[in-house]
């Protein structure tokens, strides 16, 4: 049976060594992996600072979107995973920022911990293309 699905392809791609996508386009439909404030290399950038965490967050989520056919205006369905519910101002000025009106239906989630030790946010996406 042949898959009716296709991996979105960035590069160079951090998740590669992991065996996971860094999304997967199905018809109008993207699925995108929780993406967090690395760089190219999988590196943590910015340790500490939730602020610029969350904008190199976004700023990596519109790239897999882009690769995707998409855009972060086409996004349907957002889940915010926080570290520190305390931060959650901050998200909804960064949704503001980053997204368009009707804004994506949420859910944010405080949770004990990410990939790495320092990491504060992860966020995964539904989105249609554009």
């Amino acid at each position: 049976m042949k898959k009716s699905f296709e991996q979105i392809n960035i590069t160079p791609d951090p998740y590669a060594p992991f065996n996971l996508s860094q999304g997967i386009s199905l018809e109008k439909l993207l699925f995108i992996s929780g993406q967090t404030s690395i760089n190219e290399l999988g590196e943590l950038l910015h340790p500490g600072d939730f602020t610029a965490q969350a904008e190199q967050t976004f700023i990596n989520l519109r790239k897999v979107l882009n690769a995707g056919g998409s855009s972060l205006d086409n996004v349907l369905k957002v889940t915010i995973f926080l570290t520190d519910m305390s931060h959650f101002q901050t998200i909804v000025a960064l949704r503001e920022k980053y997204f368009s009106k009707p804004f994506p239906a949420d859910t944010i989630v405080e949770i004990n911990g990410l990939f790495h030790p320092d990491a504060l946010i992860e966020i995964e996406a539904i989105a249609v293309k554009n």
